[in-house]
């Protein structure tokens, strides 16, 4: 089997990609192995958020090639999967902070660019895995899970793109005969993801004594779930999910900011004095959690990180991991992409100024 893998460069992305080629220390710890008669090829646009480093182990590997080229492109879309079987769709604009001010690129990559990629897989007949959000279902009360026939109600742009495509995605399976599925997951967390997020914000901001901002009261309540644990979900649906399903993705464990944030600082070992309340982003969902039971009973998953364990294993990763993300932080990571292909990709001095 080949699988193009879009977006491989990102967090969960080039955790796939890991799971394909040479499994983590945790899930290699668990049994599992690398998928022998896989091959991959990455196809990534290097926007802000993708991560060369993240797949440098991988380089001149016999079952993996990069291409770099967006989903939006048709010709780098076509040339990408020439051979394929899969396409697993991870490519995305995905920090809803910045859906707040640019909506329009959340537009382009996540609607049209799926659009895209869903035009050739028809033309190829190929079997095609879009990675979703549990954002597209808007904001949960106290009580009560989402199942996967709980009605999409976005609350940020980026939401609303992720649903439009998984609208799209479900049309093309009705009018087209595609075979796709879909799966929707909550917040992940792990090794090799970018710092705006929340989990990493804090960490790397934390090991550098720097004030952490978090939003509102701090009792919004996310649903985490492993980066690892989510790929080993992704590969039993493309393995064995049932065309035009729609599986939701969970580890079952919810925490609110304010629980999360202490303990992270506990782990790293610095004072709550660091955290400073900020005025809540519009339209931030209360609290999201998901029922998975379908992708339990139907293909038998389970998740093997527990997230105490897995928040420790992370906060040491970045821990040791200083130069991964202190190059992000400072712009400086732009340059190793200069250096494969001769161009500057973020303004005058190569550097994203929104991050920082």
């Amino acid at each position: 089997m080949k699988i193009c893998v879009t977006g491989g460069a990102g967090f969960i992305g080039s955790a796939f990609v890991h799971r394909l080629l040479e499994p983590s220390s945790t899930l290699a710890a668990a049994g599992e192995k690398s998928e022998e008669d896989t091959s991959v090829v990455v196809l990534d646009d290097l926007t802000y958020a993708g991560n060369l480093e993240n797949l440098e182990r991988f380089k001149g590997h016999k079952r993996f090639e990069f291409v770099k080229g967006s989903i939006n492109d048709p010709e780098a879309v076509s040339g990408a999967l020439d051979g394929c079987d899969v396409v697993v769709n991870f490519a995305a604009e995905s920090h809803v902070d910045r859906s707040l001010t640019d909506a329009g690129s959340f537009v382009k990559t996540n609607v049209d660019g799926t659009r895209v990629l869903l035009d050739e897989a028809v033309s190829r007949k190929l079997r095609f895995m879009q990675v979703s959000t549990d954002e597209v279902y808007g904001s949960l009360g106290e009580e009560g899970l989402f199942t996967e026939d709980s009605p999409l109600d976005p609350s940020s742009p980026y939401a609303a793109s992720k649903a439009a495509a998984d609208l799209l995605v479900g049309a093309y399976t009705k009018s087209y005969g595609l075979d796709a599925v879909i799966t929707r997951c909550g917040n992940n967390y792990g090794p090799r993801q970018f710092p705006e997020k929340l989990i990493p914000l804090f960490i790397t901001g934390a090991l550098e004594d720097r004030e952490l901002p978090l939003y509102g009261d701090g009792l919004n309540v996310r649903d985490w779930i492993h980066v690892d644990d989510h790929c080993e979900a992704i590969l039993a649906v493309v393995r064995e999910g049932k065309q035009g399903r729609v599986y939701n993705v969970s580890a079952s464990s919810e925490r609110s900011n304010l629980e999360l944030c202490r303990q992270l600082l506990e782990l790293v070992g610095k004072p709550w004095d660091l955290v400073r309340y900020v005025s809540d982003r519009p339209g931030h969902d209360r609290r999201y959690a998901l029922a998975a039971g379908r992708l339990r009973s139907e293909l038998g998953w389970q998740p093997k990180v527990a997230l105490d364990d897995g928040l420790a294993q992370t906060v040491e990763w970045y821990r040791s991991n200083r130069g991964w993300w202190q190059r992000i932080k400072s712009g400086d990571y732009l340059e190793y992409y200069e250096k494969l292909y001769g161009e500057r990709l973020r303004g005058a001095e190569g550097k994203d100024p929104g991050v920082g």
